[in-house]
């Protein structure tokens, strides 16, 4: 059996292999390492995949989560909503703008941001909402973005773990995740659904103005060269990362249908376990699942992490320590948020191996892992 790893990404590789291989070597041919003709084409081709009307590439997700949040204007001390139960970037960026970041708790279903939650935390000095499509599935957007026009706050998508995704609202209407939000961000971390060869990003939006705004920021605020309107910072996509990207766009729904089957095997496998809750699925959510996140009852999760790890099959926890909880945002209260959802949610979740290249033989073994280790010490 071939080495289980978290995701795969060398056999991945070696599927696409000599496209990226001829791919990169015009690149180098060509000497355009910054901002070249596959940046563009990419460009172009996310647009028309996710339907919206600009997407702005930049280095990585945190940069598109601090460029779409300096598009907005916020001055020190404004309350940004997000959740807690989420990678720390989210939040990280809020206290670097001098901004307050506001946690509040999560769906326990999804464990995306909860509308009802959201709500109760809107004061007057809200000026921006920030939700989570967390390991794949979309928070629920309808709710949040009639809360956003209630109240004229801009809402902030962090789409870095759903790109694919998409959202039906009451209507029948059906967008991708990222593109409902004024602002969607994203990430193309390798591991990623839609992942590069090393670190990448883009932000996406339907608003002109907006988009313009984006763009000079994310290029020292210039308007032309060398005229600086704005504070600004500099994150591009570099061209032999756009080149990967270019490759693998067209295979991102094959990569989808090839996670959610991996889930669909985990899922008939544990859905009937007194110790396992499998990821939800809301009607009007199609998963992507970056992740495959399991949540346990009356078991010991780093046990049974260890014993995972002595079986060579990897296990992670997304996320330990909640945001509100780490030292960075002690200045900023975090302490004191109640929020007992995350914090349940932080104490059980563990997740399994899920990618694109997983065999038959691979999930037997893992689910036969997870399943003797459970089965043991229920005895």
């Amino acid at each position: 059996m071939v080495p289980i790893q978290m995701v795969d990404l060398k056999r991945q590789y070696n599927k696409i292999k000599p496209q990226v291989d001829a791919a990169m070597a015009e690149v180098l041919e060509s000497a355009a390492y910054i901002n070249g003709a596959p940046v563009q084409k990419f460009t172009s081709a996310l647009q028309d995949y996710l339907g919206v009307k600009h997407v702005i590439p930049c280095a990585n997700g945190t940069d598109a989560l601090q460029i779409a949040i300096m598009a907005l204007d916020l001055q020190p001390g404004d309350e940004v909503i997000t959740p807690s139960f989420t990678f720390i970037a989210t939040a990280e960026v809020i206290a670097l703008l001098q901004l307050k970041p506001v946690f509040v708790d999560v769906d326990p279903k999804t464990f995306c941001l909860d509308p009802v939650a959201v709500e109760k935390a809107i004061t007057p000095k809200t000026k921006a909402i920030v939700p989570v499509n967390l390991y794949g599935h979309s928070a629920d957007m309808e709710p949040i973005m009639a809360l956003s026009r209630k109240h004229n706050i801009p809402v902030i998508e962090d789409n870095a773990q759903a790109i694919g995704g998409t959202y039906t609202f009451a209507d029948g209407t059906v967008k991708k995740t990222g593109t409902i939000g004024h602002i969607g961000c994203t990430s193309f971390f390798p591991s990623k659904n839609l992942g590069c060869y090393g670190d990448g990003g883009a932000l996406f939006t339907n608003d002109d103005a907006l988009a313009a705004k984006i763009k000079m920021i994310a290029n020292h605020g210039q308007s032309a060269r060398y005229y600086h309107d704005m504070v600004g910072i500099n994150s591009r996509l570099d061209t032999l990362q756009a080149v990967v990207l270019n490759i693998k766009l067209p295979l991102l729904d094959e990569y989808i249908k090839a996670r959610r089957a991996v889930a669909d095997a985990y899922d008939a496998a544990f859905a009937n376990h007194p110790k396992i809750t499998v990821p939800y699925r809301a009607a009007n959510s199609y998963h992507v699942f970056h992740q495959y996140t399991l949540q346990l009852e009356g078991a010991d999760r780093l046990a049974l992490q260890q014993y995972l790890a002595e079986q060579h099959v990897p296990a992670m926890i997304y996320y330990p320590v909640p945001a509100h909880k780490q030292k960075m945002f002690a200045n900023f209260g975090g302490a004191n948020f109640n929020l007992p959802i995350t914090d349940s949610l932080t104490s059980k979740v563990i997740s399994l191996p899920i990618h694109t290249e997983m065999d038959a033989d691979q999930l037997n073994y893992i689910i036969h892992s997870v399943l003797s280790f459970l089965n043991q010490t229920s005895k």
